[in-house]
């Protein structure tokens, strides 16, 4: 995997720098052209403008611009693990058929979305394959004058339980010199939006035989979107998902502190670094505090860490018990794994007179 299970803010900052510094290394070789030519090639499914060599160039030159700037310019953000349940279904029941998109609905023209959970998608040959990075960028085109969303979907190439991935690792066996040549992600899927025009139906999918579909399983405990039974394309779908939730208060978006030395390697590779992770919010206020009634819901449930819990006895005097962890929320509620961030406070001495030397005793702070 790209990111570090359980990572911190930072080191998601951190991790986010280092990939995309990569990524930008990978569009400046040869492979990346190489790669993109095959992959439109195979899917173009109407002449290019102008047709001919030259109509065909053009294609490749705006389809070049559309994957390599975005890791470069694009606002880069983070969604943790907690919140990748909540944008994939969201996704898979998104529907934007007929529906006309503002050129606002993103929060910029250009941006790169990170999933250290990956969602999985399968393609409507049965294979299964990761999405763990989606970029986007606002362009026009020149013939028609039409605006839209051009998104791209993006495997992590490393991820250990990705069919596609296996596969990719399977054909480059006796070609160790161009496996290196490939970035941390692969591109995968390329779609359109469009915006201030009303969002075309999806085309009818081929029907395949049997014979000729390999339906291959999601990877256990892992979301994935069944692209045969959906109305968009799956990494169009988690993008939109993305923008709408992360402007919801469902989402909390918080600014991941950089260290001096990953800033330096964005600087030097000439990338944005201001990386936010969008975060989900626990809980909510449902009703207003009253006498007997509780002020705060949890509709989910949670891993609470061990921790000392402060009391006071009946004599008055201080004193600690040891809470073991648990899980917290009402049975039934869907279990979220969240991020964890530690933090370090000054420690705390010990009360006057009782020398307390007890396992945790003034231990730095950590939730």
């Amino acid at each position: 995997m790209n990111f570090l299970p359980n990572d911190t803010l930072a080191g998601y900052a951190r991790t986010a720098v280092d990939l995309r510094t990569r990524m930008v290394d990978y569009h400046r070789g040869p492979l990346a052209t190489q790669y993109l030519e095959e992959f439109f090639a195979s899917r173009l499914t109407s002449p290019a403008p102008g047709a001919g060599p030259e109509g065909m160039a053009k294609v490749l030159d705006a389809a070049r611009a559309i994957t390599a700037n975005p890791w470069r310019f694009g606002e880069p953000y983070v969604i943790a693990p907690a919140m990748t349940a909540i944008i994939a279904a969201a996704a898979a029941a998104l529907d934007l058929t007929g529906e006309v998109l503002p050129a606002d609905v993103a929060p910029d023209d250009g941006g790169v979305l990170f999933l250290p959970e990956p969602i999985y998608h399968r393609g409507h040959n049965g294979e299964v394959s990761s999405i763990g990075a989606i970029t986007w960028a606002r362009t026009t085109n020149t013939g028609s004058g039409r605006s839209f969303w051009a998104i791209v979907g993006w495997a992590d190439r490393h991820d250990p339980h990705d069919p596609s991935a296996a596969r990719r690792r399977a054909h480059l066996t006796d070609r160790p010199d161009l496996a290196r040549q490939f970035g941390p992600y692969v591109l995968t899927e390329f779609t359109q939006i469009p915006i201030g025009q009303p969002v075309d139906p999806r085309p009818d999918l081929p029907v395949l035989d049997g014979d000729d579909r390999d339906w291959e399983p999601a990877p256990d405990g892992r979301f994935c979107i069944d692209e045969t039974t959906t109305p968009m394309r799956a990494c169009a779908a988690v993008a939109y998902a993305f923008w709408r939730i992360q402007a919801q208060p469902l989402a909390t978006v918080a600014a991941a502190p950089v260290d001096r030395a990953a800033r330096r390697r964005a600087v030097r590779a000439g990338i944005r670094h201001d990386t936010r992770v969008v975060m989900l919010r626990r809980t909510s206020p449902l009703a207003e505090p009253g006498v007997g009634e509780p002020k705060w819901h949890y509709r989910v449930r949670f891993v609470v860490r061990g921790h000392w819990r402060r009391l006071i006895g009946r004599d008055g005097d201080p004193y600690r018990i040891w809470i073991n962890a648990h899980i917290k929320g009402p049975n039934g509620a869907p279990l979220l794994h969240g991020e964890k961030v530690a933090v370090l406070a000054r420690r705390t001495p010990p009360l006057e007179g009782r020398g307390d030397t007890s396992p945790g005793a003034g231990a730095p702070l950590d939730r």
